[in-house]
């Protein structure tokens, strides 16, 4: 077990309990033994094969909000399995409604801190792509060493990435893309697949958080890393 996750570690995200609505009861009620991930750190690594009933590339999705992304993603790339990772019962909800419209198989959602997961539950080399779309920005200096990307957590990615996975984050706040950009880069077992900030890929998306960033005139900032 690495050092680091045998102690209380800095939360990347900020718990703001919501209150359930009835719609959202009824999704976990009905679809959370059909889609949902229950891993302890003390299980050790997920078999990933057990959990899709088939052997396919993973796609680690960390914070998936709603699921607007992750399910439209999912339904278009139904040959890669997509593993969700949210801590709000509201957004969990969401995305099981969304994949059970769109008849989703391969899509799984684990509930709570990622870190632990990518510490403990995931087996080197063994994803295929790490997706950090709009993470909690932090945008107060004195809590910057909150924020997700950092060099100990992508270092620890890498790690989880297969030679030629990606890690693709994307924001709309320009400091953080600036540290996103030096970070990824400062990694050596990373390579950049654009000079600085990707073009925006097709593929992704326009998500709530996007459109709120567009509609407050910043600027959208995507980043495509992948394994040496």
């Amino acid at each position: 077990m690495p050092e680091e996750s045998q102690h209380r570690h800095i939360l990347t995200f900020n718990f703001r309990q919501g209150r359930n609505k009835p719609r959202h009861d009824d999704a976990f009620a009905r679809l959370w033994p059909r889609y949902g991930l229950e891993w302890e750190p003390e299980e050790g690594r997920v078999d990933f094969a057990k959990l899709f009933g088939r052997t396919a590339p993973v796609i680690l999705e960390i914070g998936s909000g709603n699921g607007e992304a992750a399910a439209a993603m999912g339904d278009a790339d139904r040959d890669r399995d997509l593993l969700a990772v949210e801590v709000y019962p509201q957004g969990i909800a969401d995305l099981m409604d969304r994949a059970e419209e769109r008849g989703l198989d391969n899509l799984r959602i684990y509930q709570g801190d990622a870190l632990p997961l990518l510490w403990n539950g995931i087996a080197p080399e063994s994803l295929d792509e790490i997706r950090v779309y709009f993470p909690d920005p932090w945008p107060k200096k004195r809590h910057h060493k909150r924020r997700i990307i950092q060099a100990e957590h992508v270092k620890t990615m890498a790690g989880l990435l297969r030679p030629g996975g990606v890690v693709h984050c994307a924001t709309d706040i320009a400091d953080y893309a600036e540290q996103m950009l030096e970070v990824l880069s400062a990694e050596e077992a990373l390579e950049n697949t654009a000079e600085g900030f990707a073009p925006r890929p097709g593929h992704r998306p326009v998500t709530k958080f996007e459109r709120r960033g567009v509609a407050a005139d910043r600027a959208i900032f995507d980043l495509v890393f992948r394994k040496r």
